[in-house]
């Protein structure tokens, strides 16, 4: 069974998110979604909010694919994590340049770490590219309209953390 690892605070899960979960639902038999705990980012969602949200709106596209997505809180190395699960291969989102910079870095410490694990990297879809969490959540914040951004559900969440109405 091919199991592959998409980690990410998902602090809102975004179109963006859900664009790569789609694509790398077709790459493995189970997709396992590993949710940072990552206190340092000072999340605008609780740990148990953003696995909630992520788990709606990946079951859809379980169905839809018909690969198992899992979604897993972790707090360890991301290498501990995909030790943990299983996985393979992690995946990995790319938007821009300065993504793959970062990520080019992270590579070469978790082969460093366990070189029997391979990440793969799925460009973001060119109508996708400019999604940011930290965007969206300060686009929301000020009162601008995200829902190009984001999912219904996931627009409602924001609108009610920061006060607003529809």
């Amino acid at each position: 069974m091919r199991i592959g690892l998409y980690p990410g605070t998902f602090d809102p899960v975004t179109l963006g998110h859900i664009d790569i979960i789609e694509r790398a639902s077709a790459l493995v038999d189970r997709l396992v979604i590993g949710v940072a705990i990552n206190r340092d980012k000072g999340p605008l969602f609780t740990l148990e909010e953003r696995v909630a949200m992520v788990q709606a709106e990946s079951a859809g596209i379980s169905a839809k694919t018909g690969c198992e997505i899992v979604v897993h809180p972790f707090e360890n190395l991301l290498i501990d994590c995909a030790r943990d699960v299983g996985a393979g291969v992690i995946i990995r989102g790319l938007r821009a340049v300065a993504d793959f910079e970062y990520e080019f870095q992270m590579v070469g410490m978790n082969r460093a770490l366990d070189a029997s694990v391979e990440t793969v990297f799925l460009m973001a879809d060119a109508r996708r590219q400019a999604i940011a969490s930290k965007l969206v959540k300060e686009i929301a914040r000020l009162g601008g309209d995200v829902s190009k951004f984001v999912t219904p559900a996931v627009n409602t969440a924001l609108q009610a953390r920061f006060g607003q109405r529809s």
